[in-house]
C-alpha cells in the first residue's frame, strides 16, 4: 500500500483568532481591581507582548479549530470529502472524550476519515504535523487537515501574573497532501519527562472533583534555559538531516512564547532576526497554535512564498521539542 516516491505538502493554511482583543492596559487594570500590579511596559520589557484575543465563556476549542480548518480548506481549494486525517494539537480539549479532532471532523462535514488528538503542549502542532506526514508517506492518508488550537485562558490563574499575561486563544491549520515532491523535508521530535514540573497543569477531574493544581505552572527562567537550548540543538539537527544549512532557511517559525526567546535563537543560529516570523506581540502565546498561526500570518501578507524553505519549531510543557523542515 505504502510507496516509497510519496511525500507530504503544505498546500493550504488557515488562522483563526477569538474576536475579543485584550491590550495589556487593560490587562493591568482588570489585574490592579484584585491588587495585583502589571504595566504594559513591564510586559512588554520582559515578553514583546502588546494583546491577546481571549474567548468569551462557552466559545470551545473545537469551534476556534473548526474555523481554523475551514480556511486552510478553502485556501487549499480542498472539498472536506477529500479529507482523510484530522487530528488537532490541544491541550485545552472540549471533553474528556470523544477527542476534538472528531468534533472538528462532524463540524467540517468530513465522516469517515481518522481522527484523533495530539498532546504535546506547545510542540503539539509540530509533534501532529510529523504525525500526518509519517501517515502520507505510508500511504495511509492522502490528504490530512493538521489544527494546533487552544482556549489557555480557561487554565489560567488570573492572580498570578507571572503566566496570565503570557497566554492567549487561537487556532492554526494546514492541509497536507500527498505529493511527488518534498514538501515535509525532515522532522525530529523529542521529550525529556524528567522536567515535568518546570511546565504543568497537574490538575485532575476524579470521582466528580478537581485533583491537585487546576492552572497552568511554570518555572520562567528554566523554561527560558531548557527553549533556546534545544531549539537551536534542533533547528541544527533537523537541516543536517535535510542536507541544508541553517543559513539557506528563507524563514524561521518558532514557537511563540516570548520574544526574548525567539531574538536569543536567532542570535545563536546566526539567522537574522528579519527572517523570524514574530507574531507574539499581536497573539501571545497560544501554545500549540503559535506556530500555524504564525504561518499563516507569514503567507497570507506575502513573506512565506512558494518554493521557500520553512522551519517551523516547537517547544512546550513534558518537556517537549521538536522541528520540521518544509518546502513550502
Amino acid at each position: 500500500m505504502s510507496n516509497p516516491m510519496t511525500y507530504s505538502a503544505i498546500v493550504g493554511t488557515g488562522g483563526y483568532l477569538p474576536e475579543r482583543v485584550v491590550s495589556n492596559d487593560e490587562l493591568a487594570a482588570e489585574l490592579a481591581t484584585r491588587d495585583i500590579a502589571t504595566s504594559d511596559a513591564w510586559i512588554v520589557e520582559r515578553t514583546g507582548i502588546r494583546q491577546r484575543h481571549l474567548a468569551e465563556r462557552g466559545v470551545t476549542t473545537s469551534l476556534l479549530a473548526t474555523e481554523a480548518a475551514r480556511r486552510a480548506l478553502q485556501d487549499a481549494g480542498v472539498e472536506p470529502a477529500e479529507v482523510d486525517l484530522v487530528i488537532v494539537a490541544t491541550s485545552t480539549p472540549d471533553y474528556v472524550f470523544p477527542s476534538t479532532a472528531c468534533l472538528v471532523q462532524a463540524n467540517l462535514g468530513a465522516p469517515g476519515s481518522a481522527a484523533f488528538d495530539v498532546q504535546a503542549v506547545c510542540s503539539g502542532f509540530v509533534y501532529a504535523l510529523t504525525t500526518a506526514d509519517s501517515f502520507i508517506r505510508a500511504g495511509r492518508a492522502r490528504c490530512a487537515v493538521v489544527i494546533g488550537a487552544e482556549v489557555f485562558s480557561r487554565i489560567l490563574d488570573w492572580n498570578d501574573r507571572a503566566t496570565c499575561v503570557l497566554f492567549g486563544d487561537g487556532a492554526g491549520a494546514v492541509v497536507l497532501k500527498a505529493s511527488q515532491e518534498p514538501g515535509i523535508m525532515s522532522a525530529q521530535l523529542h521529550a525529556d519527562g524528567s522536567l515535568t514540573k518546570i511546565l504543568c497543569a497537574a490538575g485532575n477531574v476524579a470521582y466528580g472533583d478537581v485533583t491537585g493544581d487546576p492552572f497552568l505552572r511554570m518555572d520562567g527562567q528554566a523554561v527560558f534555559k531548557q527553549a533556546v537550548t534545544v531549539l537551536d540543538r534542533s533547528a541544527r539537527a533537523v537541516c543536517e538531516e535535510a542536507g541544508v544549512s541553517v543559513q539557506d532557511l528563507d524563514w524561521l517559525v518558532p514557537h511563540q512564547a516570548n520574544v526574548r526567546i525567539l531574538n536569543f535563537l536567532a542570535r545563536k543560529l546566526d539567522v537574522p532576526v528579519e527572517k523570524v516570523v514574530i507574531t507574539v506581540d499581536q497573539h501571545a502565546n497560544t501554545s500549540a497554535a503559535s506556530v500555524p498561526l504564525a504561518l499563516d500570518v507569514a503567507r497570507r501578507d506575502g513573506r512565506v512564498q512558494r518554493g521557500q524553505l520553512v522551519l517551523m519549531q516547537g517547544v512546550g510543557g513534558g518537556f517537549t521539542w521538536g522541528s520540521v523542515l518544509a518546502r513550502m
